[in-house]
């Protein structure tokens, strides 16, 4: 997550830099042994070895039901996840055995752990988190190992400063927003553990991860290396570059950008520890605004950037009005540069009262309960009230650079310009979704009213109509189009629009189908016309009507 960079191969460290101290090391003889003594690791054949309860509560950083599920068991898996997972303790013995070609040596000789002696009873102990992760994103699955730093649960107090966070809710959310069509160079800023990367290498031919941290490279690199083969091996080159935010690719440019960068807003106070993982060093939400006014900068014709943030919602200013400033400036600054518009897409898909969000940060940095609790406490606090800070927001930023031509939802020449609020859980991928709604916009860019009243549109698959009706009633009161993927939205719709939904499987012209209803309804077709093409439009770009073709 933090938002730094460096250069190499898989099986390399990052270029031009000398190996983060006390990191992890890839070694391609070791790696490989590693890998093959890890075959067989999976989410699922540890959620067969502990149960889906013992294993939900892992998830929730509940480790009592797996320690009671994996005691006395022989099997590898139980003493890869007591030592790489729950970092207990386990006998050099049993480590040779779960890892039978690396031996305790070999992870030694990694870095990825500390052994107390030489003899077959002496302690071995965990220098890493190591883990199987069952990726999920428009793509598909696959199975990986990721690598990162120990927790608090495992070190017992703060983390340090440099600490690499492994895979978690941000991230994973990050992998299901972005759209995971084939592409040709991807960026992924602030790779952190190396995780958007391997999401990436499955749609590009090459991706450059960048970060601050040389640590976070490290396991990076070695998070790729370990998974450099098999099935779902990455079929991309990989170049780790260190530096900060967008200096390391100054001057390229990137089919697709992601970045989970360290958005999480800090007080710059003495005292208040930094972390490199989640801190960006600027005060506020100065970070994530110059990453949005900045990555077009970096977007090749057609490109895309899908960034997670935070946001600041400041007394007497709408936070769609203050976020909205920064997608104005973005879209400025590619007009001067000669990209012509921008489109850009804002998601709020939570937000936090300031205490709440200070408790949530204190406790991620592990130093809840502790002495300095109360003073970060009110140093958060503090912070927030010097800027009238209300609540702080979290979500996704959309950005893309048409192909060609300008785009517009509205009618031709007018970018895309949508900053909202979506609450709703999601549960399947979005990247398709995402990728759709550009395209959808695209369209309607060029497609003028009377083209649209030309076009034969279809029903998504996932859209259902809920009809009301009050007691005794027969004509409904309200009719709700729902979409059932997507960000499952809901549209009120009247008895004039929902007749042309419901009459849009491809067939018959939009224009024809107002013209019916015009004519069953006793109404103008002109003024019927007026009234709901612009609610097509909606519904169009929404996903819940699509050209026929």
């Amino acid at each position: 997550m933090s938002a730094g960079p460096t250069s190499t191969s898989p099986t390399t460290s990052p270029t031009g830099s000398a190996a983060a101290p006390d990191a992890p090391r890839v070694d391609p003889a070791l790696v490989a042994a590693l890998r093959a003594d890890l075959d067989g690791w999976t989410v699922e054949s540890v959620t067969d070895l502990v149960g889906p309860v013992a294993h939900a509560a892992l998830g929730r950083e509940q480790v009592v039901p797996v320690l009671r599920a994996t005691e006395a068991r022989p099997e590898p898996v139980a003493a890869l996840l007591r030592l790489f997972v729950l970092w207990l303790p386990v006998p050099r013995s049993v480590v040779d055995r779960a890892l039978p070609r690396l031996g305790t040596d070999g992870a030694r000789r990694l870095g990825l752990v500390d052994a107390a002696g030489e003899g077959p009873d002496d302690a071995v102990r965990a220098l890493v988190d190591l883990r199987p992760y069952g990726a999920v994103d428009a793509g598909g699955s696959a199975d990986w190992w990721v690598v990162s730093d120990l927790g608090e649960l495992a070190t017992g107090g703060a983390l340090r400063p440099d600490h690499v966070l492994g895979v978690g809710g941000a991230s994973t959310m990050l992998a299901r927003c972005t759209p995971r069509r084939p592409v040709g160079r991807v960026l992924d800023l602030g790779t952190g553990c190396g995780v958007q990367a391997l999401h990436a290498s499955r749609h590009a031919r090459s991706v450059v991860a960048t970060d601050i941290s040389r640590r976070a490279l490290a396991m990076a690199a070695l998070t790729w290396a370990l998974n450099a083969a098999g099935p779902a091996a990455p079929s991309a080159t990989v170049d780790l570059r260190p530096g900060s935010l967008l200096e390391p690719v100054a001057g390229e440019r990137f089919d697709l950008v992601v970045s989970n960068p360290p958005f999480v807003i800090t007080p710059r106070t003495d005292g208040v520890t930094t972390y490199e993982y989640r801190d960006g060093g600027l005060e506020g939400d100065e970070i994530v605004r110059r990453l949005v006014t900045g990555a077009g900068a970096v977007l090749a014709p057609g490109g895309t950037a899908v960034m997670l943030g935070n946001w600041e919602h400041r007394s007497g200013v709408p936070w769609q009005e203050r976020v909205g400033g920064w997608l104005d400036d973005a879209a400025r600054a590619a007009e001067e540069r000669g990209d012509g518009p921008l489109d850009a897409w804002v998601v709020q898909r939570e937000v936090q009262d300031p205490a709440e969000y200070a408790e949530m940060w204190i406790r991620d940095g592990g130093t809840s309960g502790g002495p300095q609790h109360d003073a970060l406490y009110a140093a958060w606090l503090d912070d927030f009230e010097r800027r009238a800070v209300e609540g702080v927001g979290f979500g996704v930023v959309v950005l893309r650079r048409p192909a060609a031509g300008p785009a517009g939802a509205a009618g031709p020449g007018r970018p895309l310009r949508r900053v909202e609020d979506v609450r709703a859980p999601l549960d399947a991928p979005l990247g398709e979704h995402v990728a759709a709604v550009l395209d959808a916009h695209a369209w309607l860019a060029r497609t003028d009213d009377a083209a649209l009243a030309a076009a034969r549109l279809r029903v998504a698959p996932d859209v259902t109509e809920e009809r009301h009706h009050r007691p005794g009633e027969e004509d409904p009161s309200v009719v709700l189009l729902r979409q059932g993927g997507g960000y499952g939205r809901g549209v009120r719709a009247g008895t004039a629009l929902a007749g042309l939904v419901g009459a849009c499987d491809g067939d018959l012209p939009v224009g024809a189908i107002v013209g019916a209803l015009a004519d069953l309804l006793d109404v103008p077709a002109d003024a019927l016309a007026a009234e709901v093409l612009p609610d097509v439009r909606g519904l169009v770009l929404d996903g819940f009507l699509t050209p026929a073709g």
